[in-house]
């Protein structure tokens, strides 16, 4: 069964803010993932460290890049 719910707001939402803070958010984030690729792009880290680390490394990336894609969706709905 569905419905429609109406929830009410107080107070108007500052769009201006939601875009800086999501902004901000993307730029950490991609300051965060140059880490990881740099740390990905050194032969020796690769070559050298745990299987289980590397692994861990590329989990890190792949989840940053799809932050990155959905806070991008969310900042594209709100321009």
């Amino acid at each position: 069964q569905s419905g429609e719910y109406f929830v009410p707001i107080t107070g108007e939402v500052d769009i201006e803010k939601q875009i800086e803070e999501i902004t901000k958010e993307i730029n950490y984030n991609k300051g965060f993932l140059s880490s990881i690729q740099k740390k990905l792009q050194n032969e020796s880290f690769v070559n050298n460290a745990p299987e289980k680390v590397v692994a861990m490394e590329r989990k890190k990336q792949a989840d940053t890049e799809a932050k990155i894609q959905a806070l991008q969706a969310q900042l594209n709905r709100l321009s």
